[in-house]
């Protein structure tokens, strides 16, 4: 066995699978067990099945929806004190604008809008009140109660200089232990995405201690990296800095994995899972990003994610109504079909009963029966066409691209046109996970004229550190991404860039 094996876990709401992939890329094991209520339970569980192969590893890197999960259900999230450096601007819109009640008093730990922050080109908008900064910090370290503290200056992607210097008084008020997330190193020029990013990148820090205590506890001594939104991964200790950079993975490590099994680059990548199919342009074997900002749990977020569409279409779609005029779903019996489906001996039609019935799969150990023969011949029309409606969104009528079909509920499609259908496509998140390369990124509101080249520039070394400081190897990372997106709103004519920077990790 070769000692360069390398270990994908993907953490999903039902399963958690795992591989064990060669030097080659070519996958020796792959195992699913139920995913657990802690999430470690069914990690260590996974990568036991796995036997051997862990020992021999060379490094495990994990893909999640744990993060997204813990803030649509409220549960494992810290409470943050945040700070908003730019008063009085921006006073109307506190921070907090916009959350869901429920999430805001789970997070909230108290906040403070103090002078501070910069102009779009970088100078003080006004000096930092030092003072009421530390009026606020003494009465974060004296209450109690509160696991994190998040910053964010107007325009401090511009320069990060002011929050940089309040991490340094949180530093010294509150101790080392409270960890400090500051807003430039996370989101982009929106002030109010980027603050939402950053209160819960502070938020979630324990959500990704207990993944990576999963690994460290259980197989010490092995590198554990973690999987993150635009298809790249990072290091355990730097996803302890930065765990909303996690929101999303397990879906760019589903568009990675299907390209690498399928063995192509550009491709239309669906996902059908027990509750929902996701579809992923793939392009030159990454998942293309989305150019807007995500809503996660009820709030807007500027944090890089794959363009994804999700239909509730998926192997435990509940099939109802009549024969002329079937409905599926919205409800799934999800992680209960081998329980609940017709082919399992329950008595809820599901979409994998309709495959069943229609030949294209031998699941389950029992025919549906003639009961509900009419409802399931009636609703696999519908089915074809929701999955063909989805493919051609997804597209953008761009012309025909390949379907890669993936996941455990791939069999239940029969689309037209291309299709391919690659080994191991159940696994296809934890492939991705494995496969993937330590990344970077960084972005800037940059004035055209002078000041444009050398802050490109500028933008580059700093996605190329960032790539190196989650884990690449530095003689081989490299620039990857470059996007600029003119900016008419501002008096100052300007661009906002995004650069992204990747490199195979180290050893």
């Amino acid at each position: 066995m070769s000692p360069k094996t390398v270990i994908g876990v993907d953490v999903g709401g039902t399963n958690t699978d795992a591989v064990a992939l060669d030097a080659a890329g070519r996958v020796l094991a792959a195992v699913k067990r139920p995913t657990t209520e802690d999430v470690t339970g069914g990690v260590r569980a996974a990568l036991d099945a796995l036997g051997e192969h862990v020992t021999r590893a060379s490094r495990i890197v994990v893909g999640s929806t744990h993060a997204t999960n813990a803030v649509v259900q409220r549960r494992g999230l810290g409470r943050v004190a945040v700070l908003r450096l730019g008063a009085p601007s921006g006073a109307s819109v506190p921070p907090f604008t916009g959350w869901p009640a429920d999430l805001r008093a789970s997070v909230d730990g108290g906040v403070a809008h103090v002078r501070g922050g910069v102009l779009l080109d970088g100078r003080p908008l006004t000096p930092l009140d030092e003072d009421a900064i530390d009026r606020f910090l003494d009465k974060v370290a004296d209450g109690g109660g509160v696991d994190a503290v998040a910053v964010t200056g107007v325009f401090a992607t511009s320069d990060g200089s002011q929050e940089n210097a309040v991490r340094e008084r949180v530093l010294i008020r509150c101790g080392p232990e409270v960890p400090v997330s500051l807003s430039h190193e996370i989101g982009g020029p929106g002030l109010l995405e980027r603050e939402n990013a950053t209160i819960l990148n502070a938020a979630l820090a324990q959500v990704v201690r207990m993944l990576t205590a999963a690994v460290d506890g259980h197989h010490p001594g092995i590198p554990c990296y973690l999987a993150q939104n635009d298809g790249t991964v990072m290091d355990a200790a730097h996803a302890a800095r930065f765990p909303v950079l996690t929101i999303g993975s397990g879906q760019a490590n589903s568009v990675r994995g299907a390209a690498i099994l399928a063995g192509i680059g550009d491709a239309i990548v669906a996902d059908i899972g027990g509750t929902t199919t996701d579809l992923c342009v793939l392009t030159g074997g990454q998942p293309r990003q989305s150019t807007v900002g995500v809503t996660i749990g009820g709030i807007r977020l500027a944090v890089p994610m794959p363009d994804v569409l999700s239909v509730p279409i998926g192997g435990g779609t509940i099939v109802h109504g009549t024969a002329a005029e079937p409905r599926l779903g919205p409800r799934s019996v999800a992680h209960a079909i081998t329980s609940q489906a017709l082919v399992f001996g329950g008595g809820t039609p599901t979409l994998t009963d309709v495959a069943r019935h229609a030949g294209r799969t031998g699941i389950g150990h029992t025919t549906p029966g003639r009961r509900f023969h009419d409802l399931l011949r009636g609703a696999l029309p519908l089915l074809d066409a929701r999955l063909a409606e989805a493919v051609d969104v997804i597209g953008g009528g761009r012309g025909r691209l390949p379907l890669v079909l993936v996941g455990g509920g791939a069999p239940i499609a029969d689309p037209a046109g291309e299709v391919i259908r690659p080994e191991h496509a159940g696994v296809a998140a934890a492939v991705g996970a494995a496969t993937a390369e330590a990344g970077g990124r960084a972005e800037a509101v940059v004035p055209l004229g002078v000041r444009h080249g050398p802050a490109m520039a500028a933008a580059e070394r700093q996605a190329v550190a960032r790539a190196v400081a989650a884990g690449a190897d530095p003689a081989r990372v490299r620039v990857t991404e470059v996007t600029e997106t003119p900016l008419s709103y501002l008096s100052t004519p300007a661009v906002r860039l995004r650069v992204k920077a990747a490199g195979p990790l180290v050893g």
